[in-house]
């Protein structure tokens, strides 16, 4: 098949942990070059970001990512970059028929390019599967950070009724679409989230804190973007209860999305917990080094209010290192207790401390034992993924053609 994907805020092939980069990116990413080597043709499009930005990228074998020139060459906010969907529809369709391109089905990831999506699906008579990644309606029920626009809440709950097929990564999710945004049951699919299984692997310790500038401390790591709905001051507050955080380090990486107002609150709770010297920001890095920041740590802790998944915890547990989690996404399925980490129920500081002490005094990490954590997420391959994916794609067309019947 010839698939579209669209993500029109977000750049897959951009700086991770940076202003609307993060676990999505990974995914469209890593799904258009394993649907490319399973002989699907992929073009992914987003909006050039940066001047420099290419018209055509290669991702892999049958896979590529294309610019498409819509407003101005920079970051644009949602909001804003809202008024220009038809114009990045315009030049979607001027570029099909430049190249004189047929598709078959669009695959369009986030609210904004699930907009674009059911234009273009009138323009070329194909489906339009769309995967949100997060929801507006579950952010606000959270009372975390500032509330979600209702143009947002009511375009998802329009595209869930109305799209193809909506893929959700987890059962919670399908709930969530179903009970609140009025999809139809079975109009959604469910797939979990994946991870690459070559680059996030053990490897030795010792060599991966010398990399990353780090000797015989403990080492407690936080990855992703920082905003409120992370839950990093949670995970703050948790630190500072260690019973013992002597030769113990924090290290939080990530950047925010508002010009470092959220680093500058974090560092004040840091100052005021009296942890700051304990606390490192190490800003984004890029996606190479993640490996040796995941195998240097002793756990990584995904505090989050809110998670669709959860792929930093999939990487972690790819690299070996144990997690300690919220109930968030799909994590109490995949965390074995007591074996590859905890999942934190209750969401408090007080049991988040408890069970970061717990992993922290495990004893020290062979590489057997890495290999043993690893072993859970196998099953989360993104050649498992697409394989499903596929399957969904294979339903809508199904059901497409017994409607023409």
């Amino acid at each position: 098949m010839r698939i579209a994907m669209l993500s029109a805020h977000s750049c897959p092939v951009g700086q991770l942990g940076t202003k609307d980069t993060g676990g999505m990116s990974v995914y469209i990413r890593e799904l258009a070059r394993e649907l490319g080597k399973q002989g699907h043709q992929i073009d992914v499009f987003t909006r050039i970001h940066d001047p420099r930005d290419p018209v055509i990228e290669s991702l892999s074998k049958n896979a590529r990512l294309i610019h498409l020139r819509v407003g101005a060459d920079e970051v644009m906010d949602k909001l804003v970059l809202y008024s220009y969907l038809p114009d990045f529809a315009c030049s979607l369709e001027a570029f099909r028929k430049e190249h004189q391109l047929k598709y078959d089905l669009i695959f369009s990831h986030y609210w904004l390019s699930g907009q674009v999506g059911q234009e273009v699906r009138l323009w070329w008579g194909v489906p339009n599967l769309v995967m949100f990644h997060t929801l507006g309606i579950i952010k606000n029920s959270l009372g975390v950070g500032e509330d979600e626009t209702e143009l947002r809440v009511e375009t998802e709950s329009r595209l869930a009724q109305n799209c193809d097929r909506v893929i959700a990564t987890t059962d919670r999710e399908k709930d969530v679409l179903v009970d609140s945004c009025g999809a139809s049951p079975d109009r959604v699919g469910v797939v979990p989230c994946g991870v690459n299984l070559r680059t996030f692997r053990p490897i030795d310790r010792t060599s991966a804190r010398a990399k990353i500038g780090f000797g015989s401390e403990k080492l407690v790591l936080f990855a992703g973007r920082l905003e409120p709905l992370k839950g990093v001051d949670l995970l703050m507050r948790a630190f500072a209860s260690l019973p013992s955080r002597r030769n113990t380090r924090l290290i939080i990486l990530g950047e925010d999305d508002e010009n470092e107002i959220e680093i500058d609150r974090l560092s004040r709770i840091s100052d005021q917990l009296n942890i700051q010297e304990a606390v490192i920001f190490t800003g984004a890095v890029k996606h190479d080094l993640m490996p040796y920041f995941y195998n240097a740590a002793d756990v990584c802790v995904v505090p989050s209010h809110y998670e669709s998944f959860g792929l930093v915890a999939l990487e972690a547990l790819a690299c070996g290192t144990p997690v300690v989690a919220t109930d968030v996404g799909n994590l109490n399925s995949i965390i074995v207790e007591g074996r590859t980490g905890y999942v934190v129920e209750d969401h408090s500081a007080e049991s988040l401390s408890a069970k970061m002490d717990e992993v922290l005094s495990w004893p020290k990490r062979s590489m057997g034992r890495s290999r043993l954590i690893r072993a859970s997420v196998k099953g989360h391959s993104w050649a498992s993924v697409a394989g499903q994916v596929n399957e969904e794609f294979q339903t809508v067309l199904s059901r497409q053609l017994a409607a023409a019947d």
